[in-house]
């Protein structure tokens, strides 16, 4: 039987990290403590303006390859999640593709769940391998959320960073991804949604990023510790065989609620919000390659990938290293 397996990880964050008082020298009416009490985030990373998502993508695919110990040309499959994608079209996926000289005619293509869109095209990119039609996927968050955002709106604009988190997954005899289960209700779409469009070369509607926190925080909370659940059951194991929960880095409060409901310690959490701030597609991938170069995420060991965002949509991943 044909398995899927992540082979190496890799990710990249743009430039100097920015920090709340940062940002609150450059006129946002914040604090440090305003943010941290209510999120956990006390830094993130802003790409300049002629930076796009597939030039983050591209690093920390070529990292991840790297890790993975093949080359370029040994991937045959890749897909980019992200809500911020270079172009309308091409795909960022074949942008990345081009940049990373790939030339054997692999498909590519883009995946679109916002904060979700990591575990989306895992899952996808797994289907392919489990198939027998791919060899080795390129899967890639990647995100530019300050771009999408309307830095008037100090609830929002503080909470988000840009960044890119990659893995190689790859055919083997050996189980890797255990169980997956992915989600969406789009009756939820209003409480977070960037509510426009472009048409006749005019902005239609409105181009930024609009969320209601507090209707975010209730049903994130409820669909993660389900969806964690559910792959457990799928998978036949219970939580206690857990060995990391790598989440969404959203928010910490939303991270230490979905932590209790699965009656995991934080020591058993991997964060790493506090550092990039939330970055939608990218991070988890993001989060899952710092706590495998850390050391703390080692072969043999088991892990959940979760993720929820605008949509709404919501995932897991059962995951054994």
């Amino acid at each position: 039987m044909i398995y899927a397996r992540i082979a190496g990880t890799g990710s990249y964050l743009p430039g100097n990290p920015v920090s709340n008082d940062d940002l609150v020298a450059r006129g946002i009416d914040t604090s440090d403590e305003w943010i941290v009490t209510r999120s956990g985030i006390r830094s993130r990373h802003l790409a300049a303006a002629d930076v796009g998502a597939s030039d983050l993508a591209r690093i920390a695919a070529e990292r991840a390859i790297e890790a993975a110990g093949c080359e370029a040309e040994d991937i045959d499959l890749i897909i980019v999640a992200t809500s911020t994608p270079d172009y309308i079209f091409p795909s960022t996926a074949a942008l990345v593709q081009a940049k990373l000289g790939i030339r054997n005619g692999g498909a590519a293509f883009d995946v679109q769940a916002v904060c979700s869109g990591f575990v989306y095209a895992l899952t996808v990119a797994e289907k392919f391998i489990r198939s027998g039609s791919h060899k080795r996927a390129l899967v890639i968050g990647a995100e530019v959320f300050s771009r999408i955002l309307d830095w008037s709106d100090r609830a929002t604009c503080v909470l988000f960073g840009d960044g890119a988190g990659a893995v190689v997954l790859e055919a083997s005899e050996q189980p890797g991804i255990r169980a997956s289960a992915l989600h969406a209700d789009g009756s939820h779409h209003p409480i977070l949604c960037v509510p426009g469009g472009v048409a006749s070369g005019q902005v239609i509607g409105d181009p930024f990023l609009r969320m209601d926190g507090q209707a975010v925080f209730k049903f994130a909370v409820k669909v993660l510790g389900d969806v964690a659940h559910e792959v457990l059951e799928v998978a036949g194991e219970s939580a206690d065989s857990v060995d990391w929960l790598i989440p969404h880095q959203a928010n910490i409060r939303i991270i230490q609620a979905t932590a209790k409901r699965l009656g995991l310690s934080m020591d058993k959490v991997i964060t790493t919000l506090d550092h990039h701030g939330n970055t939608s597609a990218a991070s988890i991938p993001l989060a899952l390659d710092e706590a495998v170069r850390s050391g703390k995420l080692r072969p043999g060991q088991r892990v959940i990938i979760e993720g929820v965002g605008g949509g709404f949509t919501w995932g897991a991943a059962l995951i054994d290293f």
